[in-house]
C-alpha cells in the first residue's frame, strides 16, 4: 500500500512540475526578474497535496532546474520558488489553513526569496543589483498573483468535492 501511495505522489509531483514549467511561459519581466505566478500556484497546490518535502522543495527545485536548462528561467528562480514552497509547505503541514498557507507562500517568496535572490544575482549572474531589497517587489507581485490563483482554485475544488475525489487524503 505504501508503494502505491509513493507512486501516486511521484506521479502528482511530475504533473505539478510540468505545470510549473509550462506555466512559466505565462511570465512577465519586472525589475530584472521573470515573474511566473503559476510557479507559486503550483507551490501551494504541492503544499496542500504533498507536503513540504515532495511539494515544497522537490517540485520547486526540479521546476527551477528544468526552466533554467530550457532557457525559460533565471537562477533567481531557485531561491524565489524554493523558499516560498518550503514556507507554505511547513505552514500547511502545521495548521491546514489555506489562507495562512497562501500568506506563507507570498511572504516566503516575496520577502525571504527576494532577499535571497540578491546574492544569486550579484555573485552567480554577474549583475549589479541596486540593493538588497531590489527583488522583493517583483517577487511579491508574482507570488501574490499566484497565491490568489491557488486560493481561488483550491477553494472551488474543495467546495465542489473534486479534491476529496481525486485526493482522498488531502
Amino acid at each position: 500500500m505504501k508503494q502505491t501511495t509513493n507512486t501516486k505522489k511521484l506521479a502528482l509531483a511530475g504533473v505539478l512540475t510540468a505545470l510549473a514549467i509550462v506555466g512559466s511561459f505565462l511570465s512577465f519581466p519586472v525589475a530584472g526578474s521573470k515573474c511566473a505566478p503559476v510557479q507559486h500556484m503550483v507551490n501551494i497546490f504541492a503544499a496542500v497535496l504533498l507536503g513540504p518535502g515532495w511539494g515544497g522543495v522537490g517540485i520547486a527545485f526540479c521546476a527551477s532546474l528544468l526552466r533554467n536548462i530550457l532557457g525559460i528561467g533565471s537562477l533567481m528562480a531557485f531561491p524565489g520558488s524554493m523558499i516560498g514552497a518550503l514556507c507554505c509547505g511547513l505552514v500547511y503541514k502545521k495548521c491546514k489553513n489555506l489562507s495562512l498557507t497562501c500568506l506563507a507562500e507570498a511572504l516566503g517568496t516575496g520577502i525571504l526569496g527576494g532577499i535571497a535572490a540578491y546574492p544569486v544575482a550579484l555573485f552567480l549572474m554577474g549583475a549589479a543589483p541596486a540593493g538588497l531589497f531590489i527583488y522583493v517587489i517583483p517577487f511579491l507581485i508574482s507570488t501574490v498573483a499566484g497565491s490568489i490563483l491557488a486560493f481561488l482554485l483550491i477553494s472551488v475544488f474543495q467546495k465542489s468535492g473534486v479534491m476529496a475525489q481525486l485526493f482522498p487524503t488531502s
